[in-house]
């Protein structure tokens, strides 16, 4: 008697489903391996270059109908120029007023009350945000 064969002879009939699936899961996992880490990287380029200049609004007070004072903090390098933009708003969200205001006071940490005037009565002021500028 002959030994019956369990399964077809290895080889001659191509891949395997298996085997097709396995490397079509290596190509996949490399795409999206290629992809995490290209992600990682600009992530961590862009928290490394960080920002030079940023600020925030401490508060703000409507002086009258034509403008509003604005208490900014900005935190920059002593040697670096700041600019940053300040817009208010009217009641119904419509813009009523925006100034860049420049920081190159050689000190690392600025607190500044600055006013901005406005075409309508403001009952908010928000900052847009801050850059470096021309400067020293």
């Amino acid at each position: 008697m002959t030994p019956v064969r369990e399964g077809l002879p290895e080889g001659r009939y191509g891949r395997s489903a298996d085997a097709r699936a396995d490397r079509t899961l290596k190509i996949v996992g490399a795409v999206l391996g290629a992809g995490l880490l290209a992600l990682v990287s600009w992530f961590g380029y862009a928290y490394i270059t960080g920002e030079d200049v940023s600020g925030r609004v401490l508060g703000y007070k409507v002086t009258g109908s034509d403008a509003v004072e604005v208490r900014l903090e900005v935190i920059k390098d002593r040697d670096t120029t700041g600019v940053c933009t300040v817009r208010t708003l009217a009641k119904d969200h419509a813009e009523v007023g925006r100034k860049d205001f420049t920081f190159d006071q050689r000190e690392d940490e600025l607190v500044k009350v600055v006013t901005v005037r406005t075409t309508g009565r403001a009952t908010n002021a928000e900052l847009v945000g801050c850059e470096s500028g021309p400067g020293r």
